[in-house]
């Protein structure tokens, strides 16, 4: 079931002592080049509806296990492009760009997008939204490609390792070497609350 959640609220921890890699130019350039579009043709007040979900059951299963709603849900009540991430759009797009585009990126917040999501750790299905965004679409398109690293990777470990429980029974104690494969240490560290996550739903 798909539930309303206060970006405000209290699910969002440590709020302040997010991972510096999740910023709003972790992302794409053209997602900035369409936003600049969406500007360019006055749509500022267009409201848009964005639904994340995914085709295909990884590793050829039958389920997914939804991860990393708490990390979308931080990234999103600390969206502000910095003065940093401005000077460095106004130096790599086209000198075409007006200067007004880059004072209205320095202004979005999130705080008119309305954000719906499954319950992380419940067990999704291909086609099925996990995460549903209404607001305006300048800012709804630039979340989408990084909440789809934040979801895509989250859920892929999650699923994973519930496999492994399912495969191992409830009594046999699994292990979690996530630093030793995973991609880096951040992805490391993330492997290893994601497969928490995952192997504790039959526990």
């Amino acid at each position: 079931m798909i539930n309303r959640v206060e970006i405000s609220s209290d699910r969002i921890r440590n709020s302040n002592s997010q991972n510096g890699v999740i910023q709003p130019l972790l992302t794409d350039l053209y997602q900035i080049n369409m936003a600049y579009a969406y500007w360019k043709s006055g749509k500022h007040d267009d409201v848009a509806v964005f639904d994340l979900f995914f085709r295909k059951n990884p590793f050829q299963g039958e389920f997914t296990i939804f991860a990393g709603l708490q990390e979308c849900l931080t990234f999103l009540q600390n969206f502000r492009y910095s003065e940093s991430d401005i000077e460095y759009l106004r130096e790599n797009m086209p000198p075409t760009v007006e200067p007004e585009y880059f004072e209205f990126l320095a202004n979005l917040t999130t705080d008119e997008v309305t954000v719906y999501a499954v319950d992380e750790g419940k067990v999704v299905f291909p086609r099925v939204p996990l995460l549903v965004l209404e607001g305006p679409l300048i800012v709804i398109q630039l979340l989408e490609t990084t909440l789809l690293t934040l979801v895509n990777y989250a859920s892929l470990v999650a699923t994973n390792a519930a496999r492994y429980r399912m495969a191992a029974g409830r009594k046999m104690k699994l292990l979690e070497f996530g630093l030793r494969r995973a991609q880096g240490p951040d992805g490391g560290l993330s492997a290893s609350k994601y497969a928490y996550l995952g192997e504790s739903l039959l526990c």
